[in-house]
């Protein structure tokens, strides 16, 4: 019976939580004040949180990066300059501006400015290149980019395709630019430095900072979604405050703590989420460029890190790694973050030392947001705010409605889709495209006229509203800790020389997380799919793709089954897989680090399945 799950949480379990919530209980009743405030009309933000930070504690170290430190004081100077040049330059409230700049204080700096300015922060994935990032720039028509130099050239690649008015390109330098004040870098021909030039401004906040309310766009985050290329999420001040006030206060972080962070801060995991659990706390936030497994707990002692932000690939790639001296000895006792599986979570935790998980679960987009607040073991915690889990149909891929022409919940102990019901405390901002915002919306779900968001996430109800994350449907499979557009990826696969058509899905590989991508292709007339041509199919792929996106598999087909209604059958794909004993078609992988696709026989499927290689 589906109510005796291991996981499923009883009465016993909640009582014998209840010491740890009384602790914790004045510092997430302040922050819950901060999240469920709903005054359109007073200055908030990520701008207000950080002022009032400042104010508690100007000369606690607010960022560590490489071997350098800035206090909340130094940050809050820096950034106040940025804004006045900003400024300066004609910016005003609502102007868009696009910022592609790896883990390092920049991007801080820049994100503080523009919440002193109310300009908006396109934060640009600085994985994409060619044909993505020319749609993600263009897609929010920016006033102007600052770019790092580590991502000029990826830039000037594109440059004459993107909609920016040819003086908006600016750079930083690829160093300390806080404390170095000249340029070492002329990569970037044709863009302004940036670093000095804001050197020379005022470091008093604008008085634009106090102009910023709940409703104020804050960021355009993008995601891949379940259709097309990248769409940009509105994430506005007010969600800013929602993280801040529950997951910031609930972390419970304070001046003596450092939360380390690998994840990239164009995402909301680590530039709200992470971020905001260290504002709320005065504590430090540790940056390091990209995750390194084998540095990883070097890192974690050379910052006196006493937490770190992660996503379930991360944890993975962690505990996968062979026991060394290296993980021995540190202060880390929590973790923020999402994705974290069950089949690891225990060991996880005992393997390092971790005695509190706080797993959460949200979208970019998204209208509601699960916590670990008491800390059980293997659940996204609770929310909130209104959602509803509903039975749903895998082969038709959509909800179960019944006579009546409404969905049906489900019960405990069962997997269903996830709706948050959209109302005015908890609305969905929606997309840069209304179009795009209608198709994530569920119209009378339960009475005539209600409203819900489409989550496309299938949760198991484990009682007492706690659930727990089971997989992702529609379009959209996850991999390397990266949402991938199956049909972001067809279009650029399409367009790649000597192909016709081509399906995406997401395959398991055992002892992994999330899904690989792989491609069920047809060939033009006269192509043959061999060694050469697979390494020049792959350098096509690899220019207009991020690497997380790249197809580890290959299938070869003759032809290509559509519905009547001419939508690819994937079903069946997905089911066979990569494994050669249930097709004659021919199968490829790319093996990790390889420039090529490598043929899949019977012994090869068994050393990929038996982690013989390391995707």
């Amino acid at each position: 019976m589906t109510s005796r799950h291991p996981d499923i949480i009883t009465t016993s379990k909640i009582l014998a939580k209840i010491p740890g919530v009384l602790r914790k209980f004045p510092k997430v009743k302040k922050g819950l004040a901060y999240a469920t405030n709903d005054d359109t009309d007073v200055h908030t933000g990520l701008g207000f949180t950080f002022a009032n930070a400042v104010a508690a504690h100007p000369d606690a170290i607010a960022v560590k990066y490489e071997d350098m430190q800035l206090t909340y004081r130094q940050l809050d100077e820096w950034s106040s300059q940025l804004a006045n040049y900003l400024l300066a330059q004609g910016l005003k409230k609502g102007d868009v501006f696009g910022v592609a700049l790896e883990n390092r204080p920049e991007i801080l700096c820049t994100c503080l400015a523009a919440a002193k300015t109310g300009g908006i922060v396109a934060l640009i994935n600085t994985s994409q290149s060619g044909k993505v990032l020319i749609h993600s720039v263009n897609l929010v028509k920016p006033k102007l980019l600052i770019i790092g130099a580590e991502m000029a050239k990826v830039f000037q690649e594109v440059r004459e395709e993107l909609e920016v008015p040819a003086d908006g390109y600016y750079w930083w330098d690829d160093k300390d630019t806080y404390n170095h004040k000249t340029d070492t870098n002329t990569a970037a021909e044709g863009m302004t430095s940036i670093g000095p030039i804001i050197h020379e401004q005022s470091k008093v906040c604008p008085k634009t900072s106090k102009n910023i309310f709940l409703k104020d766009p804050l960021f355009y985050v993008y995601t891949s979604g379940t259709t097309g290329l990248p769409k940009a999420v509105v994430f506005n001040h007010g969600r800013w405050m929602k993280s801040f006030g529950l997951f910031g206060h609930s972390f419970n972080l304070t001046q003596k703590d450092t939360l380390y962070v690998t994840l990239p801060l164009y995402h909301a995991t680590a530039m709200v989420v992470c971020w905001s659990c260290v504002v709320a706390g005065g504590s430090a936030f540790a940056l390091q460029r990209k995750f390194s497994a084998s540095n990883f707990w070097h890192d974690i002692k050379k910052f006196d890190a006493t937490s770190f932000g992660y996503v379930g690939e991360l944890c993975r790639y962690l505990i996968d790694t062979p026991p060394n001296e290296a993980e021995k000895g540190n202060r880390v006792t929590k973790v923020v973050g999402n994705g974290l599986r069950p089949s690891i979570w225990k060991d996880f935790k005992t393997r390092f030392g971790i005695k509190e998980v706080l797993e959460i679960y949200g979208s970019s987009e998204g209208n509601v947001g699960f916590s670990n607040l008491l800390n059980f073991d293997n659940t996204v915690g609770v929310c909130p705010i209104p959602f509803k889990l509903v039975a749903y149909d895998q082969e038709a891929g959509e909800p179960i409605r019944g006579k009546d022409g409404f969905m049906k919940k489900i019960r405990v102990g069962e997997v269903g889709l996830l709706l948050g019901e959209i109302t005015d405390k908890a609305p969905f901002d929606g997309y840069t495209n209304v179009e795009k915002t209608q198709e994530k919306i569920f119209k009378d779900v339960f009475v005539k006229g209600d409203a819900y968001f489409d989550t496309g996430d299938l949760m198991r109800d484990i009682g007492f509203k706690h659930c727990q994350f089971v997989d992702r449907v529609g379009d959209t499979f996850r991999w390397k800790g990266e949402n991938v557009s199956t049909t972001e990826v067809e279009s650029i696969i399409a367009d790649c020389t000597g192909i016709s058509e081509a399906i995406v899905y997401g395959v398991e590989i055992e002892g992994t997380n999330g899904r690989a991508g792989m491609a069920a292709i047809t060939l033009d007339d006269g192509v043959v799919f061999d060694e050469a041509f697979s390494k020049t199919f792959l350098a096509e792929l690899n220019k207009h793709l991020p690497s997380y996106a790249v197809p580890v598999f290959i299938r070869l087909l003759k032809t290509i089954e559509t519905t009547g209604t001419f939508k690819y059958k994937k079903n069946n794909l997905k089911d066979i897989a990569f494994n050669p004993a249930k097709t004659d078609d021919d199968l490829w992988v790319c093996l990790p680090k390889d420039d090529k696709f490598t043929r899949v026989n019977a012994a090869e499927y068994e050393r990929i399945q038996t982690n013989n290689y390391r995707f």
